[in-house]
């Protein structure tokens, strides 16, 4: 029973680590986009009162719009709020339900791998070419979609191994459904 007990201490402690992780995404999200609210603002500023245009913020504004978007998609990924259609799943016996949530789980990490190492390339292309007006490597670009896959990969991969154990015991440290949480 000790040994059991210890098991999980561990998952509460993955869980707890998943959980803080993701909250640091959603605060590095919400940083870009109060950035990208305030560069706008200032675009305005200086288009219709100083009467320059600010140049650089349509690009800064690309290079925010992509750490919101990656970020919060990985987020998503973590927070089973992502797209799915759930209406066949949900018919399904709970133990049924339990293997097909990790098929899904398994599908998904590996398009965070795939998106892990396609976005690897672009990243070690892009570095010597630099963004006009920024003039800060394109890599930056790119770094979102390599954190984005990576993030996937996390996510899904230690919530594979917290449904493996689940199944495994007849516990639940993972949610079936989205109502559960």
């Amino acid at each position: 029973m000790a040994h059991y007990s210890e098991d999980q201490a561990s998952q509460h402690w993955v869980i707890t680590a998943q959980s803080l992780l993701a909250r640091l995404c959603i605060l590095v999200a919400s940083i870009a986009m109060v950035v990208l609210v305030v560069t706008f603002g200032w675009l305005v500023f200086g288009r219709y009162v100083l009467n320059v245009t600010p140049t650089w913020v349509e690009q800064l504004a690309l290079v925010l719009i992509c750490y919101i978007a990656f970020i919060g998609a990985a987020v998503g990924i973590y927070e089973q709020t992502h797209l799915g259609v759930t209406v066949f799943r949900d018919l399904l016996p709970k133990q049924m339900r339990r293997i097909v949530l990790l098929f899904t789980d398994v599908v998904l990490a590996g398009f965070g791998f795939f998106m892990l190492s396609a976005s690897l390339e672009l990243f070690e292309f892009g570095w010597s070419t630099l963004l006009p007006m920024l003039n800060i490597p394109e890599s930056i670009r790119t770094l979102p979609s390599v954190l984005c896959g990576g993030l996937i990969m996390l996510f899904c991969g230690l919530r594979i191994v917290l449904r493996t154990i689940d199944l495994t015991y007849n516990t639940q440290f993972v949610p079936d459904q989205e109502e559960d949480y």
